[in-house]
């Protein structure tokens, strides 16, 4: 990553936070009247459909936008204008996020920014006694996902991830079945996600430079000169995500968590490379990373977006296979003699993420993708784009909690 030696002034400035802001801890427990205040930050596509969960939970939860921060004035007036139709008032609005986190009325917030800004603007957040929702990947950097991990709980704060898999049924029903012993020893969890049309080249003639405030949007990042692609397809550069591993590959090895109970993988190996869209990106568009866990397991998951054949999520074991999105299961591939009879399973009821983190927000208990399975996705997802990007097999370790080549 770029422009890590930035000083906390610059840092600060960036983002409209003043020297030793952030510091006073809001610690307000929520009675079951009170209004919960959030504050968006970062309204482009994923933050627009935040705010569209968000109203229709308003009067069930009881929560309300009252800020919304964005660097894009574009982006700004068109989700200032959503809130003050769905929720009766118009929101306070300003493109530097430290403004809307020395707030006090604002209770919680939910970060929606390119990669590249999540646990940055997630750390002020919890400095400053906000709960969290982040969305995925959480972290791009193993130091900023360890400080994140340690100052939610020290600070008793609420961390909802973005990874809403962690609240859809079939993967817990996966699990019982799986951990019942249903394939017999499991030895591969299988994955790929393929698609085959260039969803990410969104149009960018209407990004000006007078309509973006782009020192903020810079804030940790090298000053390079406005480039409109930079926001509107930030997906393709290095300077803004770590590329498939973070954008995809998160929600499904946090599925091979969920099935098998894993947490972190010992080791990782990733290969890939642009062999379709010479487009200017700076990430490949074939991927393939194998990663070995010390539960017994290897995890590999692929991903195209040259060619939309091959989606998979299966489960192996000694006696069948176990068709983990479809939840059924046969003796394929199983042990001669021993192989399981074909079957299915139920799954089991869905969750609502949002609503649950808001639930918790009152409870105070640990919301269905915590903090800690945010940082478990974040070591895997690290590891396998550092794998690709140095050519090196990475390694985890538990105790001190870093990644290495090795």
């Amino acid at each position: 990553m770029t422009n890590q030696s930035l000083s906390r002034r610059t840092f600060l400035a960036a983002s409209g936070m003043a020297l030793g802001a952030g510091i006073a801890l809001n610690r307000r427990a929520f009675g079951a009247n009170d209004r919960i205040s959030l504050a968006i930050i970062g309204a482009g596509d994923r933050g627009t459909s935040h705010i569209a969960d968000i109203a229709k939970l308003k009067d069930s939860h009881n929560v309300a936008i009252t800020a919304v921060c964005d660097v894009w004035r574009v982006n700004l007036d068109t989700a200032a204008e959503r809130v003050t139709k769905w929720f009766g008032a118009a929101p306070f609005t300003t493109t530097r996020f430290g403004e809307v986190l020395v707030r006090d009325d604002v209770d919680a917030v939910v970060i929606a920014t390119p990669d590249f800004g999540h646990t940055p603007i997630m750390l002020e957040a919890l400095k400053a006694g906000k709960d969290v929702y982040v969305e995925k990947p959480m972290s791009l950097e193993m130091d900023m996902a360890n400080e994140a991990l340690d100052l939610a709980r020290a600070n008793g704060r609420v961390v909802q991830v973005g990874t809403q898999k962690r609240s859809e049924g079939k993967w817990r029903a996966a699990r019982e079945f799986l951990s019942g012993q249903g394939l017999g020893t499991l030895t591969r969890v299988s994955s790929s996600v393929c698609f085959n049309h260039p969803r990410w080249a969104r149009d960018v003639s209407d990004c000006k430079a007078q309509d973006v405030d782009w020192e903020a949007y810079l804030f940790n990042r090298e000053k390079v000169p406005f480039d409109p692609n930079l926001i509107r397809r930030w997906h393709l550069y290095r300077m803004c995500t770590n590329g498939l591993a973070g954008l995809w590959m998160c929600h499904l090895v946090d599925v091979a968590h969920i099935i098998t109970g894993a947490t972190y993988p010992d080791s990782a190996v990733a290969l890939g490379g642009i062999y379709q869209w010479k487009d200017g990106r700076e990430h490949t568009d074939v991927f393939h990373a194998l990663l070995d866990y010390p539960e017994g397991f290897l995890f590999d998951w692929s991903m195209s977006i040259t060619n939309a054949a091959g989606n998979r999520y299966n489960a192996h074991g000694r006696y069948g296979t176990m068709d983990v999105e479809r939840l059924t299961y046969s003796g394929d591939g199983g042990e001669k003699g021993h192989e399981i009879e074909a079957g299915a399973i139920t799954a089991q009821p869905d969750g609502n993420h949002m609503a649950n983190w808001f639930e918790c927000l009152r409870s105070r208990e640990r919301p269905a993708a915590d903090i800690a399975f945010g940082h478990q996705h974040s070591v895997a997802t690290i590891m396998a784009a550092e794998a690709l990007h140095t050519g090196q097999r990475m390694k985890y370790d538990r105790e001190n909690r870093r990644v290495y080549p090795g």
